[in-house]
């Protein structure tokens, strides 16, 4: 690996920690480059998954004022992010690399629709509750945690705009800020990421070299995002992930 690609892997890591913190789908940015050096897409993608660890443990660091009060639910949801990213690693070695390419620009596109939409399908949910006389749930429900679950097979999987999809879900069946949301999906995110590398550790081949330039950058990179994140309007939160959710779309049909 010469000196050029080594410094755009690193500046593809803190790049992709920056993303990954905000929205997700940093992993747009550091796959191509992988490839662009040579590597055979599972190694790419396994070297990315385990370098793109510190930069979600970074990230989740930043937002650790969000997370104040939300272990009961990032516990819940983190079985959830678990079992789901094992799978998606499994199916990773067991599927084709094109397994997952004609579905995943279609949940993309949906999960920004309802990232769009999601304060006022809030506001109606809530008004059918006090109509109703019921109670809001604060975990979601079954639908949350089988919804997560599923994404965070394609998390195990892939993991482009898998926070997308994770914030359209929970914006949709939790009552809460998408700030503090955001904070559980970097939490989420790096068990999914944690447990796949740990998978791939001991049956997939990875360049240790392209996950350390990778894993110092995200880590930087969680830092910026996290301080960048914070201080977004909810509104503006919105705009900036319905852009890099559909740039991913783009370079998603294109690929």
């Amino acid at each position: 690996m010469s000196i050029w690609e080594s410094l755009a892997i690193f500046a593809a890591g803190m790049g992709a920690g920056t993303i990954n913190t905000i929205v997700g789908s940093g992993t747009l940015i550091t796959f191509p480059v992988l490839l662009a050096t040579g590597l055979p897409p599972v190694t790419a993608t396994v070297s990315n998954a385990l370098g793109l660890i510190p930069g979600s443990i970074s990230g989740a660091i930043g937002y650790r004022e969000e997370l104040k009060g939300q272990r009961p639910l990032v516990m819940r949801l983190g079985v959830a992010a678990a079992i789901g990213g094992l799978g998606g690693a499994v199916l990773l070695l067991m599927l084709p690399s094109t397994a997952f390419e004609t579905i995943v620009p279609v949940l993309v596109g949906l999960a920004l629709v309802l990232v769009v939409l999601q304060p006022r399908i809030s506001t109606a949910v809530q008004r059918r509750r006090a109509r109703n006389g019921t109670d809001t749930k604060t975990d979601g429900g079954p639908v949350l945690f089988g919804g997560m679950l599923l994404a965070s097979v394609y998390g195990g999987y892939f993991t482009a705009a898998q926070g997308i999809i994770y914030l359209s879900l929970m914006g949709m069946l939790l009552d809460d800020t998408i700030q503090r949301l955001n904070a559980v999906k970097n939490v989420l995110a790096a068990v999914v990421n944690s447990i796949a590398a740990l998978f791939f550790l001991f049956v997939a081949d990875f360049d240790w070299t392209a996950v350390l330039l990778i894993a110092v950058g995200s880590a930087i990179g969680g830092q910026f995002g996290a301080k960048i994140g914070r201080r977004l309007h909810p509104t503006a939160l919105r705009a900036f992930i319905v852009v890099v959710g559909s740039f991913a779309i783009v370079q998603l049909l294109l690929r």
